[in-house]
């Protein structure tokens, strides 16, 4: 039970890193944001074609007497709507990802940078790096879908289906959650994505401990885009811990008298330590991926 704490532990430190280093939070809140406004206008499009959808779905029904009529096409409205919120919630993680793999990276990156010793790069151009990151996380996609299937038919057995089956379904959701975070850290060392399912088999309880929580805030996508930052930096830091590597003693929860300066996005003697592109000239995008 304790690497229960110890993932919750990451997903704090991770908060706690962005907070400190106020620059890399406002870099990491530019894909949520793009991506939140996207899925809102694209439910805001279903609610207002929703119907017109079901009509178009069922003509067999256009002769049918109210109240009949209204009532399937207005309860066949109502599930459409339901079901594209659903698709929301489960896929805006993936997507946020995918829209913000050169964000995300160089903020794993700095994490990386913060904690010492090297950091690795993938090498790869950034067309291969979107299309490795979409493949892979569309056979997350299809895992989870597969699971939802099975805990969906489990819901119908009585008690079971109101208790245990809910609570196996947050498990399910936070495992892949954090697969989906770690894999931005990951996919720089180049561990596949079986690999990474492996790592992560093998520390299953912090791995629920670190993703349980974050799925059901994530349940709010407005929260989410808030959370995300701090949830690469966290997932990066668990990345570090499930292959093996240590903080040097620059570790930022160990050693409180660091070269930074208090927002922890330069050091006070004026030298540049990584963290964050110094201002001025094109030296401020030399984190993105090539």
């Amino acid at each position: 039970m304790r690497d229960l704490g110890v993932g919750f532990g990451y997903l704090v430190k991770g908060q706690k890193w962005v907070a400190r280093h106020g620059r890399w939070f406002g870099f990491g809140l530019l894909p949520g944001l793009v991506t939140l406004v996207l899925y809102a206008g694209a439910l805001v499009g279903l609610g207002y074609g929703a119907d017109d959808l079901v009509a178009w779905a069922t003509p067999f029904a256009d002769d049918w007497t109210s109240p009949w009529l209204d009532v399937l096409r207005g309860t066949l409205t109502a599930l459409v709507f339901v079901f594209g919120l659903f698709l929301a919630v489960i896929t805006f993680t993936a997507v946020t990802l995918l829209v913000g793999q050169p964000f995300y990276e160089s903020l794993s990156e700095a994490v990386d940078r913060s904690e010492g010793g090297e950091v690795p790069e993938s090498g790869l151009p950034l067309w291969r790096e979107l299309w490795i990151s979409a493949r892979d996380s569309l056979r997350v996609l299809l895992r989870v879908a597969f699971c939802g299937i099975l805990l969906f038919a489990c819901g119908f057995i009585p008690v079971i289906g109101q208790t245990v089956v809910p609570v196996i379904g947050f498990c399910v959701s936070g495992f892949f959650l954090t697969e989906e975070l770690t894999a931005v850290a990951l996919q720089r060392r180049g561990v596949e994505l079986k690999e990474r399912l492996r790592l992560l088999r093998g520390r299953r309880t912090a791995v629920l401990g670190f993703g349980v929580p974050l799925t059901l805030a994530f349940l709010v996508p407005f929260v989410a885009v808030f959370l995300m930052p701090g949830a690469v930096a966290g997932a990066t830091l668990m990345a570090r811990d499930l292959r093996g590597e240590t903080a040097d003693d620059r570790d930022e929860d160990r050693d409180g008298d660091r070269s930074e300066g208090r927002d922890g996005d330069f050091p006070k003697n004026g030298r540049h330590d990584g963290n964050l592109p110094p201002s001025g000239g094109d030296q401020g995008v030399h984190h993105l991926p090539h």
